[in-house]
């Protein structure tokens, strides 16, 4: 359908045409390391490996080797789409007992506890992926990663602030002082910062792969922070991280075929919402009405019901996937949807928060390879925590982990936690067409839900839909309700008021906000070949193609 006579959208920037490769992420620097290694010969594997490691430098509130990463990969020869686990195993300390024996009621967000309980699975993913498609050395992938933290790179203003915002916590380690508070202050925008230690775990890697992060030196020294800072994690929790590959999630959306990540991450929100919503039919609704929120969120409501009470480790706990994502179960939770008022949260139990930070990265190579990369540290900053001498910032992903004994994702040694990492593909007419992610913690479905949507319901290309006007469901803190809908100021005023009558709890956001998440992707035209990138401007990000 025409979009044009809805509305008129001016884009801050067009989308990024090219034919043989392309890389978008949330920081340009990020990206041109990407495409560097495409002009090199390299693939699309080798370019998001590029592109995740230069994030893991630049956007260190964001992501890093010490948090977790999840793929999935489409082989441009067979069409096949293979799913990469590189999520972290908890520790084999690490259990209900031991959280007990420290007081624990849940797990704390910052700190050693939410450091050292989970092994990093980043890396591990990064040498499988490699191994199975890779095409230039390792070292000439990670060259510009290594380089950009040995030499220096330019402190953009978004890393500023955070480092502003998280002073208190990053203060309580000297380590991670050192890096982000340089002479007792936040990291100034416009200054260089260095992290010649990260530079050091980053060569080694280059030059011994798996085992340059898991056992030797840098193996060592991330034992010896665990074990002097009380913490978890050993070298023999480091033998045991592999990452594992699997079949990805599949769904429709009328002429889409869609996939995504499976459990342990959250995945299958997005195949169900979709669901959810197709038979009301959203193509013929105001992209920036009423009726589309409304119907969004009233889906979201029920899909993270149904993910709350049951999404775990599936080596751990029975995940019933196939019926969440089935078009049968949609049809029965599709009946709560009332058009005229809310779904309110407390109808519809649930728990989580918005909170989170991330970074996405998508890579598409000249022989039509692609890589859906999503990475993350968790909360800003991770557990605001440096691994020692190795320059690491540690994630706190293992606060997702429950505490309560009779929940399908409580800890337990050698499980994965809940994951809201999330990375998606698409295709039409059995041809790749989408490779499309973001960052948003909890966020991630609603925002894979609204630009899916946009294109296929609205024929908005990828940077168009990127540029839409955001909205999210749900709560950034405490005392929030859980079922408050923060909304973008780009929203018609009429819209706005009309969701407030049906009984939506309104946060009104400003026309642009960064809590609204960073969205990227590329799109591939089947009977062209133009690669179509979007990058989205509430990051740093760029869409960079050749």
């Amino acid at each position: 359908m025409d979009s044009s006579q809805f509305f008129h959208i001016q884009t801050g920037r067009p989308a990024t045409l090219a034919t043989r490769g392309m890389v978008t992420s949330p920081h340009s620097l990020a990206s041109a390391a990407g495409s560097d290694v495409l002009r090199a010969g390299g693939s699309a594997i080798d370019a998001a490996i590029a592109t995740a490691a230069v994030l893991a430098v630049v956007y260190p509130h964001m992501t890093g080797i010490g948090g977790d990463a999840f793929w999935l990969i489409h082989d441009g020869a067979s069409g096949e789409v293979k799913y990469l686990n590189g999520g972290g195993k908890a520790a084999a300390s690490a259990d209900l007992a031991a959280m007990e024996r420290r007081g624990l009621k849940e797990i704390p967000l910052q700190g050693v506890v939410p450091a050292t309980l989970t092994v990093p699975g980043s890396v591990a993913s990064w040498i499988a992926a490699h191994e199975a498609h890779g095409r230039l050395p390792l070292a000439r992938v990670l060259e510009s990663a290594i380089s950009s933290a040995r030499d220096g790179f330019a402190v953009g203003a978004r890393l500023a602030g955070f480092a502003a915002a998280m002073q208190e916590e990053l203060a309580q380690q000297a380590e991670a002082a050192a890096l982000f508070l340089p002479g007792g202050k936040p990291l100034r925008a416009g200054s260089k910062m260095r992290n010649p230690a990260l530079a050091d775990t980053l060569q080694a890697i280059a030059q011994g792969g798996w085992s340059g992060f898991y056992e030797g030196p840098v193996a060592a020294e991330m034992e010896r922070f665990s074990r002097d800072a009380g913490g978890f994690f050993n070298q023999a929790d480091f033998q045991q991280q592999r990452a594992t590959w699997a079949a990805p999630l599949e769904g429709t959306y009328r002429d889409v075929t869609l996939y995504n990540t499976p459990p342990p991450t959250q995945g299958m929100c997005v195949l169900e919402m979709l669901n959810l919503i197709e038979p009301f039919e959203p193509h013929k609704m105001d992209l920036l009405g009423a009726d589309r929120v409304h119907l969004m969120v009233q889906a979201k409501q029920l899909a993270y019901h149904d993910r709350d009470h049951v999404l775990a480790d599936p080596a751990f706990a029975d995940v019933p996937v196939a019926r969440l994502i089935s078009k049968q179960h949609a049809r029965e939770r599709g009946r709560l949807i009332d058009m005229r008022s809310a779904l309110r949260w407390d109808q519809v139990p649930s728990y989580g928060s918005l909170k989170g930070d991330t970074v996405y990265v998508a890579a598409v190579d000249r022989d039509g390879n692609a890589a859906s990369l999503i990475q993350s540290l968790y909360g800003v900053f991770g557990s605001c925590r440096v691994a020692g001498r190795t320059g690491v910032v540690m994630q706190n992903r293992s606060a997702y982990f429950s505490l309560d004994a009779a929940h399908p994702n409580r800890l337990e040694p050698g499980k994965i936690p809940l994951h809201t990492l999330i990375a998606s593909m698409a295709k039409r007419n059995g041809k790749l067409w989408a490779v499309l992610g973001c960052m948003g913690a909890d966020g991630q479905p609603q925002i894979q839900l609204q630009l899916y949507s946009a294109m296929i319901d609205g024929g908005l290309d990828i940077q168009q839909a990127i540029e839409m006007p955001r909205f999210l469901s749900g709560r950034f803190a405490l005392g929030e309700a859980r079922d408050t809908l923060h909304i973008e100021g780009r929203f018609p005023a009429a819209a706005i008021a009309a969701l407030q009558e049906r009984g939506h709890i309104l946060d009104r956001w400003g026309d642009w906000h960064e809590l609204a998440g960073h969205a990227h992707g590329i799109t591939i035209d089947a009977n062209e070949g133009v690669l179509s990138g979007g990058s989205d401007p509430r990051s740093d990000g760029a869409a960079i193609g050749y």
